[in-house]
């Protein structure tokens, strides 16, 4: 007890963050639930005498987990933060140096897709008695700049705690933003490792229990009517449906919208599943990778409401897909930086009570369906399922497996109560035209920022989420290499995944891209070296996936036609422990175009004819499709 009567404990600055995390909740709608469900870290001299003895003591309801890389434990801390739909997440912590660089990537996807994460990295001594300490940056005109400063740029708020006592404010405001849909993402706390083990009273109060209500903004009636003017005045309304449809668990409000009013709906990769029952007005993925069925329905749509989506270039085709000379846009997003993108009439609210009340008011102005608008959407999903089963989920003479033929052998196989995860290469593009959600399947898709080697480890995020049912991680080949050994951490902690790896000898995504716009094929296969040429364009380079997952734990098949793939599937059902299931497939076999066009600019100069024809291409495009909407 201090001297003006206030109860405080004495702790030192790590073992009270320690004791903050253990206390905090979410809430929404009336669930709560813990916000930090743990941390995941890896140790060194920057964090091991201050966190981890922090952790060892106090932490008995912070369960510690030991991952393999701390670029693997943010993301699987996003994955866990998207699949509890950002009601909680894990806390991260490094060591200075290559520990805390090591989490700029997971801290750029968190904050790119807006996703919850609480990073701890340690940072150099404080105090400065020590010297110039082993990692520290000597910066020759900043000596308050550490490598940790590397996080700030991709972090929604960033602290440096130079005081124990400044715990008292940092850590409430991290949980705020945390909680925020409007501003989540990475929160970064970086904390020198002198003052984690300084001590500090802190008032008793700091320690009681908190619960943090995640908000739902109500929509302005004022914009509401403005939106209902405008679907009055709509022939060809279209949605697009983002992320922020599942994290306000708005899907039920969507499909009746969507319905009520005969609008056909376009998902984005974030808000992929965001119609999960079947509806006949579902255009299915849409963007530079999705259906031509969505893309073409965009194409000529007067109205465009988005629900919940950033409106990145692949959901506009680099501000080209949308060709309507009158369109316009509703924006329903609870952020508005980006409610005002497109030129939209913003909305800025949360999707589900936007949604709400834009149905009773539209209802309210006898908004009706177009019945032969609602017929042409029919005629336009049948002929798009037809070139899908003509084109994808069969097999082509003379080739093998396609990329497509092992998602359909998937979709058939897949349960409700099971999740994809996919993240960059085709997996996730081909997943989005693909992937049946209907039936209680869920898709997990980051696309915000591409990330290779995001899959495995947030597919164990999800796990940790999600108890029951299977969760597939869907990788390509050349991510799988990038990132596997979070393997062991699944057979360390008995969490079970279901990894197919689509064997394609390369980054064949970014070698048809480069076709498209150089014109030749440089540096995106496994290759060896040719020794007449000195480049990589010789043999494909063999590479053992399945021996390579069974050293860290798993039980594999190797699989190339679909019915193997199957009975793989039902085998890895069966088993209680991680299992990898190595597919090989057609390197160049593709799904079918979206016909929506994307800004990757082919060379301005060059000597290579080809080259040439490409740019002059990519200019009577870009110069013919692209605008701005404002």
């Amino acid at each position: 007890m201090t001297a003006n009567g206030k109860h405080t404990i004495r702790l030192t600055m790590a073992q009270a963050l320690v004791k903050y995390l253990q206390l905090q909740f979410s809430e929404q709608d009336g669930r709560q639930q813990r916000l930090i469900s743990g941390i995941f870290g890896i140790f060194g001299h920057g964090n091991v005498a201050g966190l981890g003895q922090a952790i060892y003591e106090y932490g008995h309801e912070l369960p510690y987990y030991q991952p393999r890389n701390e670029q693997s434990m943010v993301h699987t801390a996003v994955g866990f933060a998207k699949a509890t739909k950002r009601r909680s997440t894990y806390a991260c912590t490094s060591s200075i140096g290559p520990g805390a660089t090591n989490m700029v990537t997971g801290a750029a996807v968190a904050s790119v897709n807006r996703i919850p994460v609480l990073l701890l990295p340690a940072d150099y001594y404080a105090t400065r008695h020590q010297g110039v300490v082993l990692q520290e940056l000597e910066h020759p005109i900043s000596a308050d700049v550490s490598v940790n400063d590397c996080l700030r740029p991709v972090s929604r708020f960033f602290d440096r705690l130079t005081r124990p006592e400044q715990l008292l404010t940092a850590l409430p405001e991290a949980m705020r933003v945390l909680t925020d849909p409007a501003e989540t993402g990475a929160v970064t706390l970086s904390l020198p490792q002198d003052i984690q083990a300084h001590a500090y009273d802190y008032p008793s109060h700091f320690f009681e229990p908190r619960t943090w209500k995640i908000e739902r903004r109500q929509p302005d009636a004022d914009r509401v009517q403005q939106a209902v003017g405008l679907l009055k005045e709509a022939k060809r309304p279209m949605i697009l449906a983002g992320g922020g449809v599942h994290y306000s668990d708005a899907q039920e409000e969507l499909e009746v919208f969507s319905e009520k009013f005969g609008i056909p709906v376009g998902e984005t990769f974030a808000g992929k599943s965001a119609i999960r029952n079947g509806s006949g007005l579902l255009l299915g993925g849409h963007g530079v990778t999705g259906a031509a069925l969505s893309g073409t329905i965009a194409s000529q749509a007067d109205l465009v409401i988005c629900v919940g989506t950033r409106m990145s270039d692949f959901a506009t085709g680099s501000n080209t897909v949308f060709q309507n000379p009158d369109v316009k846009f509703i924006q329903i997003n609870v952020c508005g930086h980006d409610a005002y993108k497109m030129g939209a009439l913003p909305v800025t609210a949360d999707a589900r009570e936007a949604l709400r009340t834009l149905t009773q008011a539209a209802t309210d102005a006898g908004v009706q369906a177009d019945s032969d608008y609602l017929q042409e959407i029919g005629r336009a999903k049948q002929q798009w399922q037809k070139q899908l089963e003509t084109e994808v989920y069969c097999p082509v003479e003379g080739q093998g497996m396609g990329q497509g033929e092992l998602i359909g052998v998937l979709n058939e196989e897949a349960q409700a109560g099971d999740t994809i995860v996919a993240a960059a290469g085709t997996p996730p593009g081909d997943l989005l035209q693909l992937w049946d959600a209907s039936a209680g399947r869920f898709c997990h898709l980051e696309f915000g920022f591409s990330c290779m080697g995001y899959e495995l480890p947030a597919g164990l995020g999800v796990r940790l989420a999600q108890t029951e049912g299977e969760v597939f991680v869907f990788v390509g080949d050349g991510t799988y290499i990038l990132q596997p050994t979070e393997l062991i951490t699944a057979t360390q902690e008995q969490l079970k995944l279901t990894v197919v790896i689509s064997q394609n000898h390369g980054f064949q995504s970014i070698h048809n891209l480069q076709n498209g716009r150089a014109g030749h094929s440089f540096g995106n296969e496994f290759r060896h070296r040719d020794n007449n040429t000195n480049r990589l364009e010789g043999e494909y380079v063999a590479i053992d996936f399945a021996k390579n997952a069974e050293s860290m734990g798993a039980k594999t098949w190797n699989v190339s036609t679909p019915d193997q793939v199957q009975k793989a599937l039902r085998a890895a059902r069966k088993e209680s422990g991680t299992c990898v299931i190595v597919a090989d497939v057609e390197p160049r076999r593709y799904c079918p175009s979206s016909e929506v066009w994307w800004d990757v600019a082919a060379a301005e100069a060059s000597n290579d004819p080809l080259t040439q024809k490409l740019r002059a291409e990519y200019v009577e495009q870009r110069d013919q499709l692209q605008r701005l909407y404002y």
